[in-house]
């Protein structure tokens, strides 16, 4: 994969094949996953598609030679709080062999552009606490840390 051109895709219900392929590339890659390639997961993916609850969702995958390589994904957030638009970034992701050539830029890179076209100007997130993440959102332009995370179960 070495100086392969990257190309930033939509996810569409169609490439739910290249996002499971990736999906298991990953786990073979890395064994630190925390969900099941199994078919409830395939369904509740493309049944996401279909569902009203995820019309602000939005999901691009990096591609390198015809392989989903990457894959970001953010929901808009409208808020009457101020009367805005942010955004959250749930999810960005490259699989560990083609790291550090630019794809996790890339799939940024094209989501603050589609997010700035729609007006919203603040992206969110929570950030991974392993080194190589930190490194990677450290190195975003235009960002800083700000607040503390938490996450609560709604039971």
């Amino acid at each position: 994969m070495e100086n392969e051109e990257i190309k930033i895709e939509l996810y569409t219900k169609e490439k739910i094949p290249d996002v499971l392929a990736f999906e298991r590339q990953l786990r073979a890659e890395e064994d630190v996953w925390g969900w099941e390639i199994d078919d409830a997961y395939l369904k509740s993916v493309t049944d996401s598609f279909e569902d009203s609850r995820f019309k602000n969702a939005i999901s691009l995958l990096a591609y390198m030679d015809g392989q989903v390589v990457g894959r970001i994904d953010v929901v808009r957030i409208p808020s009457h709080f101020d009367g805005s638009v942010k955004a959250y970034l749930d999810w960005i992701c490259v699989l560990k062999s083609a790291r550090h050539k630019g794809v996790a830029q890339a799939l940024m890179n094209e989501m603050r552009s589609r997010l700035k076209s729609e007006g919203i100007d603040t992206l969110i997130a929570l950030t991974a606490s392993n080194d190589e993440a930190q490194s990677f959102y450290k190195a975003v332009p235009d960002s800083s840390m700000h607040d503390t995370g938490i996450w609560i179960d709604i039971k």
